[in-house]
């Protein structure tokens, strides 16, 4: 119980820190007042543009301290109000926006993640079993290639290849789509940025590997006699599973990251592409919502992966 209590606590202070910091960035480094009314808020001279300054800072508790102004927002958040959005006309609720988008950037996400192992564990397991041949080296290539290529070159390049020359793929998303569309057209998207984390994955699960196929426990299942393919999946994998897991819940954000430039590049209306239309409008009730889902949703997988530790290995909660 101590354990997880500890790993609750952290969570917590975790987010607070964030949503702390997030929003003295976004209120000091910019001015909401102007974002709200526009030139409006610089013309202090009118009488009519008085009152809708002062209107604004009531509504929208301007004229407290930042201190206060954060206690207030992060109750009303605590309580699912996002506030409304300032760079948009009739000022809908940050809610909306977020209930559209969020379902298909967390759809992109969760299918790159799955693709990304799918493909990390058996490349591993391959390349383990045969560490130092040709194929071996081949393989750390390709691991180094897919790591150092950007992600808008690598979507510039497989949407060139598979979806314009080849046109296996669809070209970009359409939001109107049946859902069976709109999931085959997040296939290429997701492939893009499973890729790099995919080879980040293979080359850590390898190395582990290629470490515990050299323990005596792995010595006496050959002399057993079992096969190669039943020390790898049955004595060997598991074992090395560890560091593994932990690289796919602190690369959660970097498949998000991802999503960003990929969203663009695809056209998909995700939270990634709304948070660069929100930072550039300096539209700060989207961009606090968004960098505060994230960072919730970063801290929930952490404590998944707690807890499959917790299931592979006992010891860790004691």
């Amino acid at each position: 119980m101590r354990f997880w209590l500890q790993r609750v606590a952290m969570a917590v202070l975790l987010l607070l820190s964030v949503s702390a910091l997030t929003f003295g960035a976004m209120n000091i480094l910019g001015d909401p007042l102007f974002n709200i009314l526009g030139p409006v808020a610089g013309d202090v001279n009118n009488p009519d543009s008085v009152k809708l300054i002062e209107k604004a800072k009531s509504e929208f508790d301007l004229d407290e301290p930042l201190v206060v102004r954060y206690g207030l927002w992060l109750s009303d958040f605590v309580r699912g109000d996002m506030g409304v959005q300032f760079s948009s006309d009739g000022q809908p609720p940050v809610s909306d926006l977020i209930k559209e988008r969020l379902p298909r950037t967390a759809t992109l996400v969760l299918l790159a993640q799955l693709m990304a192992i799918a493909i990390a564990i058996p490349w591993a397991l391959a390349t383990a079993s045969r560490a130092g041949r040709l194929s071996d080296r081949i393989s750390t290539m390709n691991t180094f290639f897919l790591v150092a290529m950007p992600n808008f070159a690598l979507a510039i390049i497989l949407k060139f290849v598979l979806s314009i020359k080849l046109g296996w793929m669809p070209l970009t998303y359409v939001a109107n789509d049946p859902l069976s569309s709109r999931l085959w057209q997040m296939v290429l998207p997701a492939l893009t940025i499973a890729l790099p984390v995919a080879a980040v994955f293979q080359r850590l699960l390898r190395t582990d590997l290629i470490t515990t196929l050299q323990q005596d426990f792995i010595l006496m299942a050959r002399a057993k006699g079992l096969s190669r393919r039943r020390v790898l999946f049955r004595h060997a994998l598991r074992p090395s599973l560890f560091s593994f897991i932990t690289v796919v819940g602190l690369n959660t954000g970097a498949l998000i990251g991802g999503s960003i430039v990929v969203e663009t590049i695809f056209r998909i209306p995700g939270i990634g592409s709304s948070l660069v239309e929100s930072v550039l409008r300096e539209d700060f009730p989207v961009v606090l919502a968004i960098v505060m889902i994230v960072a919730v949703a970063f801290v929930l997988i952490n404590l998944l992966v707690d807890i499959l530790y917790s299931i592979i290995d006992p010891r860790v909660r004691r």
